[in-house]
């Protein structure tokens, strides 16, 4: 067998017996051999290089290495297996998360695939996210809270590890590996107490003077450091400094019964429901299942809720109750399957072949599924290969494209999207824009004898502008017009007489033009 493949361990045990008198005292750990593998492979693989193997033949009182064979026990002390980190992975991110890297200081924007070493902590802020452990061990942390990675052990290629968190503040959830004994270690220290676990689940907070716990499957030994205690599932407990820290325990409120939900849901919302339990209040989190992303956690009043607002994908919905101190009791756990279909949506306007005079056109539509979203796209071939415009996802029904359209002849069609993933696409429609040029605005006037000159600002789509000169403000009775290719004109006026003078720009294309503000003229 290859020497990277995994080795297999078995648990170990303090009591065995054996020739060497060190082992009532020196912790230690058991490795049985696999088919195939010899000792110096093991030994390569498990031992620190300070550590000779010879040494370890002594140890389990053996003389002879090549007598050992598949099924054969040896007991390896704990401090002579190789030592090295091993970082955390951050399996997914919600909101605002910060990073602080405890070698450099720095504080970066968390995401999900980011490696969490030793010395580094998670500010989560508003957010939260969810961090598995080199076992698979899962930590999930709630907004608002600051957890520090003060060791992230592992021993070689044995399969234990030592894990030492510190929750400042705030509150996580946790799901551990079962450990390997002899060890194996999972300890999470606050201000005020410290747990220490061996494969369990429970949820941890930290706030001003005090700590409380609530272990749901399992067993942790929690307390104020010294005067820990075995906290069973199904029980809390609580370490307040202004009671000299004192413990005080208590049974869990026992988990809702909930009503049961479809296999897999198809049409969000949905409602959540459950069996009166006489609790207050109850507390709702939502897990994605692949990875661990802490969908949404709630206060709840009352006996349902609607489910709404999630991806497709699998979740873990979790309803506890919540007793008078405001704890969560024992979770009822439903998991739900949401696959939602899009359904593509209905054209409203423009209609077909329509002619607009606009380049920032209104296109409106209906949508036909629930939960969905849309855009609309735009380009000038009916196979949409090159998109000239869009509109931002959202769940509305009509929408500005993302910029002017040129004059010309376009497809449009309205994508709908549900559940994150399944997307539907309706039939395009052809329509054509006129559009419109912005209204001319004259800068300024100079007047030099008895010249006045016009200058006035350039418009980007125009080929030529047209100025009109009248006597009376309401343009009805022209007395001059003329088309001119620069943004600059000369008039020659009748001294003492009032004038008015307007300007529109002109296009090769079909683009209607608008008449700027008139601009009174007056030569004295």
């Amino acid at each position: 067998m290859p020497l990277q493949a995994e080795l297999s361990i078995t648990r170990g045990s303090h009591t065995l017996a054996g020739p060497s008198q060190q082992t009532a005292t020196t912790p230690e750990w058991q490795y049985t051999l696999r088919p195939g593998e010899s000792f110096s492979e093991v030994a390569k693989a498990l031992l620190s290089k300070t550590v000779r193997a010879q040494r370890l033949l002594q140890y389990n009182n053996i003389s002879n290495a090549a007598a050992l064979g598949e099924g054969d026990t040896l007991r390896i002390p704990l401090a002579w297996l190789q030592r090295q980190p091993d970082p955390a992975r951050v399996t997914s991110v919600s909101g605002q998360v910060q990073h602080i890297s405890g070698n450099t200081g720095r504080k970066h924007s968390l995401t999900a695939d980011t490696l969490v070493r030793v010395g580094d902590e998670i500010l989560s802020g508003s957010g939260s996210a969810t961090v598995e452990l080199a076992d698979g061990s899962q930590v999930r942390i709630s907004p608002e809270s600051r957890l520090i990675f003060n060791r992230l052990t592992q021993y070689g290629k044995s399969g234990m590890v030592d894990t030492r968190l510190r929750l400042d503040h705030g509150e996580v959830h946790t799901q551990v590996k079962p450990v390997i004994e002899g060890g194996a270690r999972f300890e999470i220290e606050t201000p005020s107490a410290v747990a220490a676990v061996r494969g369990t689940v429970f949820s941890m907070q930290s706030g001003p003077g005090t700590t409380s716990l609530q272990v749901t499957e399992g067993e942790v030994n929690f307390g104020p450091p010294g005067k820990t205690r075995n906290i069973p599932a199904g029980y809390s407990a609580s370490v307040s400094t202004a009671a000299n820290g004192s413990l005080s325990i208590h049974r869990l409120p026992p988990a809702p019964t909930l009503n049961p939900l479809p296999s897999q849901i198809n049409q969000l919302p949905t409602e959540l429901s459950w069996q009166p339990s006489g609790a207050p209040a109850h507390r709702l989190d939502i897990f994605e299942a692949e990875t661990g992303r802490w969908v949404e956690s709630r206060r709840i009043d009352g006996n349902q809720y609607n489910l709404n607002l999630l991806d497709n994908g699998t979740y873990e919905v979790h309803l506890a109750a919540l007793n008078n101190r405001g704890t969560p009791g024992m979770p009822g756990v439903l998991e739900v399957e949401i696959d939602l279909k899009a359904s593509a949506a209905e054209l409203l306007s423009p209609e077909a072949g329509a002619t607009v005079n606009d380049d920032m056109p209104e296109f409106r539509w209906e949508l036909k599924g629930t939960n969905e979203v849309a855009r609309i796209e735009i380009a000038e071939d009916n196979a949409f290969r090159n998109l000239v415009a869009t509109s931002e996802w959202a769940p509305d029904s009509q929408a500005l494209p993302s910029r002017p359209l040129t004059p010309g002849t376009y497809y449009w069609r309205v994508v709908s999207e549900a559940g994150g993933n399944s997307v539907a696409t309706s039939e395009p429609r052809e329509f054509t824009v006129n559009g419109t040029l912005p209204p001319v605005r004259i800068i300024s006037v100079n007047y030099v004898d008895s010249q006045v000159r016009v200058f006035w600002e350039k418009v980007d789509t125009a080929s030529d502008y047209r100025l009109q000169l009248s006597e009376e403000p309401g343009f009805s009775n022209i007395i001059k017009e003329a088309t001119l290719s620069e943004t600059t004109a000369a008039l020659r006026l009748i001294p003492g007489r009032r004038y008015f003078v307007r300007l529109k720009a002109l296009s090769d294309g079909p683009l209607a033009s608008r008449w700027g503000p008139g601009r009174e003229l007056y030569l004295e």
